[in-house]
């Protein structure tokens, strides 16, 4: 048989009758002793990985938990934090626990998944978290839950206590239901269905917008300009608060040393005050970095302002701006962006689906929006910021639409849509003769004056004809190596080179002790190309 293994084979024969041992080459040349090896499957497509596998700590996860998550968030000063939810709605945890940031209810670090116990079956709708850390989060049913680090009163629960448990967020939010959270690095604030937002925690610039500088040990009501108006929308810089509201006007209250309010000074704001340069645009959304800010309008144009040491305007330069400033991207329109306090890194994705960057990159400085190659403004936190952390609550929700190639393979051997099938060893296999003619060069030729609807097939075995007519649909095959050396024979046959490289490959990976000798017969049987026996 054309393109066999022959230097493989060749070791394999003449070792094994010269010391009655069974050695053979791996991939890299070496001799490997391999014990029993069960069917190898061969694909030309590399497996599809989940989103969440691009953060570093998911690799304490095995690939059966990879598989249950339906949300994530990584957080902590190294990312090196994680909380998810599974498909059964159960919450775990693993990570280094830093101020009981886990609410474990210890602080003992743990590499492998453990089950919050106190959340399991809550329905989580939003997650955000501080430096300390500490979190809150807000299930579907509007309740607020807080844990981790407390030395400001962050966890609103009226203490400075570390939180090393979940606990329910009751006092003035009773009768409210929470619809988005948001943490600076150590205050937080939340905004209620109504459109009221609450804060709480530290003020050491009037971060929680109660006019004075003293910490805010449980949620109190932003009032003063939001007195009247009604929120849709909240964020949270390292030291200062954001609030759009229903009219497109932009509030901003707290820190504001690099001009990160957009007021056009540097000055701290105690309570809100409306962002005046903004008058006639209406705002969507705000996301807050460490300490810059960017806002999405209506029309789709990004505004930035605050510190840009790191370019994080995207104005291409490094200068500080106290106005907002726009954001030259492509004519397509932004519908997309993403900042979190704890990087100095922007990003935004386009109605087209590109999704761009600038700011900090692994320490680099990227002034000017750069177009990645990336579907997710996630993936950018992912690999390119420092640290390495999700800046919302990550979905990994199913998607239920089939690519072609996934429609393909799920029709295979299906009689309710083939209009042909093959009859081989008293067995039927049903296909479509469409897409035979398509992927093979064979069929284009046999079946085009063919009108039977049944084609029978004797040259091969079952399981060999089935493998390869599996082939046609998903460009993979699954089978024994013993089985395989039969495939391989009937892609030289066919002159199908792409299946005789998969059958190669299948048959090397699959070499061992007890089938060499079966695998040398079929070798001998199909014409191996050019033996030579060591006597």
């Amino acid at each position: 048989m054309e393109d066999f293994l022959e230097d493989d084979l060749f070791l394999l024969y003449t070792l094994y009758g010269k010391r009655g041992k069974m050695p053979v080459k791996d991939e890299r040349g070496d001799l490997d002793m391999s014990k029993v090896v069960k069917p190898v499957q061969a694909t030309l497509s590399s497996l599809k990985m989940l989103d969440v596998g691009k953060w570093p700590i998911f690799s304490l996860c095995s690939e059966e938990e990879l598989q249950l998550v339906r949300q994530a968030c990584v957080f902590g000063s190294a990312s090196n934090e994680l909380l998810y939810t599974t498909v059964n709605d159960e919450v775990f945890v693993l990570g280094t626990n830093c101020c009981g940031c886990l609410g474990l209810g210890d602080v003992q670090s743990t590499i492998e998944p453990r089950r919050l116990d106190s959340l399991s079956g809550k329905k989580i709708a939003c997650l955000s978290y501080g430096s300390g850390p500490h979190i809150v989060l807000a299930t579907t049913e509007g309740e607020v839950f807080t844990w981790g680090h407390n030395a400001y009163s962050q966890l609103g629960n009226g203490t400075t206590n570390a939180g090393l448990v979940p606990y329910h967020i009751s006092t003035n939010l009773s009768n409210k239901q929470v619809i988005e959270v948001a943490c600076g690095s150590y205050h937080s604030l939340v905004l209620t269905s109504d459109g009221e937002v609450f804060a709480w925690g530290y003020n050491n610039s009037g971060q929680v917008g109660s006019g004075s500088t003293a910490n805010q040990p449980i949620p109190r009501r932003v009032t003063g300009c939001l007195q009247s108006k009604v929120a849709v929308n909240i964020a949270c810089g390292q030291m200062c608060s954001m609030a759009v509201v229903s009219t497109g006007e932009v509030f901003v209250w707290g820190y504001n040393g690099n001009g990160q309010l957009g007021l056009g000074s540097s000055g701290n704001q105690p309570t809100p005050c409306r962002v005046a340069a903004l008058q006639g645009i209406r705002v969507q959304r705000v996301a807050c970095g460490y300490a810059h800010t960017l806002v999405l309008t209506d029309e789709g144009q990004v505004y930035a302002w605050g510190a840009n040491s790191y370019g994080q305007l995207g104005t291409g330069n490094k200068s500080n701006q106290s106005y907002p400033t726009p954001v030259v991207l492509e004519k397509d329109r932004i519908i997309e962006i993403a900042a979190c306090h704890s990087a100095h890194t922007s990003a935004a994705k386009t109605q087209g689906g590109h999704v761009y960057m600038w700011g900090q990159c692994r320490g680099q400085s990227v002034t000017l929006p750069h177009l990645t190659h990336f579907s997710s403004t996630d993936d950018v936190f992912a690999c390119f910021a420092t640290p390495a952390v999700t800046w919302r609550l990550l979905s990994v929700e199913p998607d239920d639409h089939l690519t072609v190639a996934e429609s393909l393979k799920r029709e295979f051997d299906n009689p309710n849509t083939a209009d042909l099938k093959f009859l081989v060893d008293g067995k039927y296999i049903y296909v479509h003769k469409v897409l035979l003619k398509i992927r093979c060069e064979h069929f284009r030729s046999s079946l085009e004056d063919n009108e039977d609807d049944i084609v029978e097939m004797s040259e091969f075995s079952y399981p060999v004809y089935r493998a390869f007519l599996e082939y046609l649909y998903t460009d993979s095959i699954s089978l024994s190596p013993e089985e395989a050396v039969g495939l391989l024979d009937l892609a030289t046959f066919y002159r199908e080179n792409r299946l005789k490289k998969l059958c190669q490959q299948t048959i090397k990976q699959g070499i061992c002790e007890e089938n060499a000798i079966a695998l040398l017969s079929a070798a001998v049987k199909y014409e191996a190309q050019k033996w030579t026996m060591i006597s």
